[in-house]
């Protein structure tokens, strides 16, 4: 390998640093890895489990797809002749941007007190791990303050360059668009700014192997400077568009509700939301206790005509039914004993914007006759009143009830049903989108941590596992209160773990697989070690039902960790996720 001068670098936690002082240390190159860096091959092999019993397979917390290279293939030859070979070149490098800037965050995350010169070569390592290439690094060098980054790696076995050999033969250009586009999100996100790798030679123009050079983007010539295909997803910060879309800040509740997700179910909700937002019609909203029905019922009327206008939230469930009609439609003065005044409903209050009625299924039979009214009549009567009161409203409904199994009880009536349901939206439950956990946990431990004033190392490996696979009966609203409760209950610069977390929950015990250090895939406990006792999970499972105290779980969880590690007190302290000297002082503890 290449050498060159050496560079200092300094040791801190990443994690204590903002985005400018993150890049301010970052300056090094190859000669500083002695091969003993972390994240090293063996770490990051352990971030990939696969969980068979669900249909997942899981990259930390990022999901993941395994698929046939011939499958891709076959994708990549429909793009290129039915888009036109520069279209998709765009489109699949845009892709492996996209996948690049994703693991840049990945590892950033995980390994917040990593050297600079290994952060930059685990993309390499992760984009082995994903089976789509072996990286050979030649020699990077890179130093932030001034803005630069030069590095020339070879690949070998690029699935990308062997697909389109078969599809179409040895050409004359290079390829491998997914790899570079990559290669550019990758680098770029740990950068800050833009750096350009170039495929100069590619196993697709009939070289043995393919060689990438890449430097930051004002040390190109002019003419080399302009790379079309990127320029519909890349800005100088060096970050994507999926992600400048996850990272937005759009409004958060007081609680710190937040609409947050990136899954299927979940992206469907909100095109269905943003296309009626719009308009007038009437929406109904419904899902679980706890998926967010008031957080969208709020966006849509944020996003709606009427948003300057008032919006009313009624719970039908909190009123008695003797008190539901003086609510909805307001009283007159003297219309009963202590009505010494009159006052507007929840309709009159909400004339010109929006009405949102929660838990709609609890009405009794008598309310929903005279709800159906108005909403027929869109006009009301007060308590007491002798004058009609035009009023325009819109009115969003919400309900963790099926009213259609409701009407064939006899318990809704039908004709307020089919009044109400003019555009129904309904809401995945949390476990049906587990794709979001990550993002929705982030999310509440940074407002946490700022509300409760902590400072926070993330969360560790077993206990993200156990989130993934919890199956959340109370939804967001649930993992938004455990997420609190591990905020309150860990101590300042310690990474949130099982103890923190989870109290009288049912803690999941899915038969969950990972990659041992053969490449074959053995359950999680086999692959931590044959001679361990209890996994952290059915140990946590036994603490819960009383079989030991709080005190006994942690000594068996340090002691577990340790013998995984063969006494390394260092290993041991990052499985945990605890800092060597924490891990000292508390095997100390438990010596005396």
């Amino acid at each position: 390998m290449p050498k060159s001068k050496q560079t200092n670098t300094t040791r801190v936690s990443l994690a204590e640093l903002s985005n400018s002082q993150f890049h301010s240390i970052l300056k090094g190159n190859s000669t500083q890895l002695t091969g003993h860096n972390s994240p090293s091959l063996e770490e990051l092999t352990e971030c990939l489990t696969f969980s068979p019993g669900d249909g997942r397979i899981w990259l930390n917390d990022q999901r993941m797809l395994l698929m046939h290279s011939s499958s891709f293939g076959f994708l990549r030859q429909e793009l290129i002749e039915r888009l036109g070979r520069d279209p998709a070149r765009r489109l699949l490098s845009r892709t492996g941007y996209h996948s690049g800037a994703r693991d840049a965050e990945l590892v950033r995350q995980r390994w917040p007190d990593a050297e600079p010169a290994a952060i930059f070569i685990a993309g390499a390592q992760l984009h082995g791990l994903e089976g789509v290439v072996k990286v050979e690094p030649v020699y990077f060098e890179f130093d932030e303050t001034k803005g630069t980054y030069t590095g020339e790696f070879y690949w070998h076995n690029s699935c990308e360059s062997e697909q389109h050999i078969a599809s179409y033969g040895i050409g004359t250009e290079p390829v491998c668009w997914i790899e570079l586009g990559y290669a550019i999100g990758y680098v770029s996100g740990l950068i800050g700014s833009l750096v350009i790798f170039r495929e100069t030679e590619c196993k697709a123009m009939g070289h043995q192997k393919c060689k990438i050079i890449g430097k930051s983007a004002n040390l190109w010539p002019e003419g080399e400077r302009e790379l079309d295909f990127l320029n519909e997803s890349v800005n100088l910060s060096g970050q994507s568009d999926v992600l400048d879309i996850i990272k937005s800040k759009p409004q958060t509740q007081a609680d710190g509700s937040q609409i947050i997700g990136v899954s299927a179910t979940f992206t469907a909700a909100c095109h269905s939301l943003s296309k009626v937002a719009k308009t007038q019609a009437t929406v109904l909203f419904s899902g679980e206790s706890g998926v967010g029905k008031e957080l969208f019922a709020t966006m849509l009327h944020k996003m709606s005509k009427r948003s300057e206008q008032p919006f009313i939230a009624f719970n039908c469930a909190a009123i008695p039914d003797n008190l539901l009609e003086a609510e909805l439609f307001g009283v007159e003065k003297g219309a009963y004993t202590g009505a010494s005044s009159s006052r507007p409903g929840r309709f009159e209050r909400a004339h010109g914007g929006t009405l949102f009625l929660d838990e709609l299924g609890t009405l009794s039979l008598a309310g929903q006759s005279k709800l159906l009214r108005a909403l027929q009549e869109k006009e009301i009567e007060r308590v007491g009143g002798i004058q009609s009161i035009k009023v325009d409203v819109r009115v969003i409904a919400a309900t963790n009830l099926d009213l259609r199994e409701a009407v064939k009880r006899g318990e809704f009536r039908e004709d307020l049903f089919y009044r109400l349901n003019v555009f129904p939206i309904a809401l995945p439950p949390l476990r049906e989108r587990r794709e979001d956990i990550p993002l929705l946990f982030d999310h509440f431990m940074q407002h946490y941590c700022k509300l409760h004033d902590k400072k926070l190392l993330g969360i560790t490996r077993r206990a993200s596992k156990a989130l993934l696979n919890y199956d959340f009966p109370g939804n967001v609203r649930e993992l938004q209160n455990i997420v609190e409760r591990g905020v309150i209950s860990a101590d300042d610069n310690q990474a949130l773990d099982l103890s923190h977390l989870f109290r009288n929950e049912p803690i999941p015990q899915e038969l969950v697989y990972s990659v041992s250090k053969d490449g074959e895939l053995a359950r999680e406990r086999d692959v931590l070690g044959k001679g361990a006792n209890l996994s952290a999970i059915e140990q946590f499972s036994q603490f819960s039902k009383g079989a030991f105290s709080l005190d006994e779980l942690e000594q068996k969880l340090l002691a577990e960790a340790v013998q995984m590690e063969a006494g390394n007190l260092s290993a041991a302290a990052r499985k945990l996720g605890l800092s060597r000297a924490q891990l000292a002082y508390r095997l100390k503890k438990f010596e005396k």
